[in-house]
């Protein structure tokens, strides 16, 4: 760089806030680390250590998190909170704990050996990359003599709470098949719309290996395949291929036949969130949701011979028999909701400055709505009939109730008028939900109309 470069780059970093300073320093720290562009990234973090008042030489460059690097390998794996994680979840909450136990007790050398290593301002990105695999491979063996130990349950509670117990062993068990994870990431695709005869026989290689084809690492492994799914049911085609048919028990035998439990889990959560939504009025994702769940059954039941006795048939049932009921009782409360803002009353019952809330008009369609999602997907949730039922009678009802309001219009005495143009407006836009934007247009230039012509009882006059 020539000398006016070097000036127009340092007066654009010393105009930066010191946040974004900052944050440049730590990107260009780990590019040093990580060896790359090592000496464009020198000039400029020296540069930067200049502006924020520190010295090239003085300020040693910033290590990452110990615990960080330890548990890098399960970060495809962690939900936050609390909520009880499925197989092939860890809960981030549970990692400290564990960092601490292997500081103190179960690893002590080989931790104070790795932040030794990091301490050292020579260490290179490789002498680091190595000092971490090194303490992985020690805290995966204190985990297991933990987990094989005969007073197992007595050390887990020295540990941590009962739910960093849970997550104990499968922390233990990713850092153990470190190694398969990583090259099954590098043979997964960013995306896959399909999992296909030709993608499985991509990922068979790297699944078919003695470290993931255990009953702890096998549901990550399987995780990883359906974060990359744009269906994540599709799994379950990994399980039916390893097992040669698509028999359940056959399949369940199988290293990957937790693929359908992890289906099951899945799809139960996202119906518990699907009624969770519809409950709290927010039906943003509720199409979503639906289709996830409609599909996920569907496939289960069409790609898997599931016997109905059998322990996944029960899940399979429940499941269905519960999104029925909650969905069901959701529908049939819409009508009821519909004639609350859409009955005509004469004009004497109508109080002066009554009004209808615009609020509970959008909820109301927005359950129309939903009541028309379910009917794409009606028969695989167990709620045709309700689904067809109610949608007719809410056609009917509408279309009847659109051509009485508007009509009321002409003849409805001033001190009403107000109150019915918003029963109006309503029903146009329940129309336009459930009939489309050309009739809701009709429908509202007839009631422009309405609202133009002259009382009858004036004509007569």
């Amino acid at each position: 760089m020539d000398q006016a470069s070097i000036e127009r780059l340092r007066n654009y970093l010393a105009q930066l806030p010191a946040k974004s300073q900052a944050l440049l320093m730590r990107e260009f720290e780990r590019a040093v680390e990580r060896d790359e562009d090592a000496a464009v990234a020198s000039f400029v973090l020296q540069e930067l250590r200049k502006i924020s008042g520190g010295h090239a030489d003085s300020a040693p460059p910033r290590r990452e998190d110990p615990a960080r690097l330890l548990f890098r390998p399960l970060e495809p794996f962690l939900i936050e909170g609390e909520t009880a994680p499925r197989p092939g979840q860890i809960r981030r909450t549970s990692l400290m704990p564990v960092w601490r136990w292997l500081a103190q007790d179960g690893a002590p050398d080989a931790v104070r050996a790795f932040e030794a290593v990091l301490a050292t301002q020579t260490a290179s990105a490789s002498d680091i990359e190595a000092a971490t695999w090194t303490l992985q491979t020690a805290a995966a063996a204190a985990i297991q003599r933990i987990a094989d130990g005969n007073d197992r349950q007595r050390a887990l509670g020295r540990i941590g709470a009962p739910s960093v117990a849970e997550d104990f062993v499968s922390i233990g068990a990713v850092l153990n098949a470190r190694e398969a994870l990583d090259t099954l990431i590098i043979r997964l695709p960013s995306f896959m719309r399909v999992c296909g005869d030709s993608q499985i026989a991509l990922l068979m290689p790297a699944l078919n290996v003695p470290s993931l084809l255990t009953p702890l690492a096998a549901p990550f492994a399987l995780s990883l395949v359906m974060q990359r799914l744009s269906a994540s049911w599709q799994v379950i085609r990994l399980a039916i291929k390893f097992a040669g048919a698509d028999d359940e028990f056959r399949v369940a035998a199988t290293p990957y036949g937790a693929a359908v439990t992890l289906v099951l889990e899945d799809l139960s959560r996202t119906a518990a969130a699907l009624h969770d939504d519809i409950r709290r009025g927010r039906f943003e994702n509720v199409s979503e949701h639906l289709k996830t769940v409609h599909d996920g059954i569907r496939g289960l039941r069409t790609e898997l011979d599931i016997r109905n006795d059998s322990n996944w048939g029960r899940q399979l049932a429940a499941l269905r028999v519960g999104i029925s009921n909650g969905l069901q009782s959701e529908i049939d409360d819409v009508p009821g909701r519909v004639r609350r803002l859409l009955r005509q009353r004469p004009d004497k019952d109508i109080p002066a400055g009554a009004r209808i809330d615009p609020t509970e008009v959008e909820e109301t369609a927005a359950l129309i709505d939903f009541v028309a999602v379910c009917r794409t997907y009606a028969s695989e949730l167990a709620i045709n009939e309700v689904t067809m039922r109610t949608y007719s009678d809410l056609q009917q009802y509408v279309e009847r109730a659109a051509q009485t309001l508007v009509e009321s219009l002409r003849n409805c005495d001033e001190r009403a008028r107000p109150f019915r143009q918003q029963q109006v407006k309503a029903t146009i836009r329940f129309c336009e939900v459930l009939f489309g934007h050309d009739y809701s247009s009709l429908m509202s230039r007839a009631a422009e109309n309405a609202l133009a012509a002259e009382p009858k009882s004036s004509r007569a006059g």
